[in-house]
């Protein structure tokens, strides 16, 4: 009987760039907003710098994912057109060489070369780009996709410190972003180890460790260059 197999690969384009981008978004916007609360008293210039800091940190997460993605795909498709040369040129060369792709595999000779045969009868780039240069359309990069997924997670993990901004007092609000912070860093570092499938526990302390030190750093930083009396 058939059934359905749930693989953790299949999370690994989409996890990297949104558990990325979200925690960063969510570590830099509070130690920006700890660090200038530290420094000053008034409400505007905190929201101006959370804001600021939403903003540019989604656009710069989606240029930075964007020119490294596309440089991937650069990559993909030059081998691509490559091999699609060398099939014009030499097919039997090329037959030859799958055919040792999959003796290496550990299948005989004989069947190797009719399993080499069939797959390049059927589509023969495509053999080559999946056990030639391990290229595949589940893994093909994609620029566009990474860069707006970066964006939006950023953007996502940004909100919670600019929305505390808005509606907490300044009384408050250092403790309320501190702590909110970490609590969603915690359940972030959680959800990110289970879809990854390691330990919880061990993730979700080292994302929360980090965004501490960074807000404790950028607190201090506003304590010593600010002007709060």
């Amino acid at each position: 009987m058939s059934h359905a197999e749930l693989h953790r690969g299949a999370h690994i384009g989409w996890l990297r760039a949104a558990v990325l981008g979200a925690n960063d978004g969510l570590i830099s916007t509070s130690s920006l907003v700890v660090g200038v609360a530290a420094a000053q008293a008034a409400r505007d210039p905190v929201l101006l710098a959370a804001l600021a800091g939403l903003v540019a940190g989604a656009l710069s997460m989606a240029a930075g994912e964007y020119v490294s993605v596309s440089s991937q795909s650069d990559a993909e498709n030059a081998d691509l057109a490559r091999e699609r040369r060398e099939l014009a040129a030499n097919p039997e060369s090329e037959r030859a060489e799958l055919t040792g792709i999959y003796v290496a595999r550990g299948l005989s000779p004989e069947l190797a070369a009719q399993v080499a045969d069939q797959f390049t009868a059927h589509d023969a780039l495509t053999a080559h780009a999946r056990d030639e240069l391990g290229i595949s359309e589940f893994t093909r990069a994609r620029p566009i996709q990474a860069a707006l997924a970066s964006a939006a997670a950023f953007a996502a993990g940004a909100t919670p410190p600019v929305l505390l901004v808005l509606f907490l007092p300044l009384t408050t609000l250092t403790a309320a972003v501190v702590g909110s912070s970490l609590l969603l860093l915690l359940a972030l570092g959680a959800l990110a180890a289970q879809l990854g499938g390691a330990p919880r526990v061990r993730g979700a302390a080292r994302v929360a460790f980090w965004g501490a030190v960074a807000m404790a750093c950028t607190a201090l930083v506003g304590r010593l260059f600010g002007a709060v009396a």
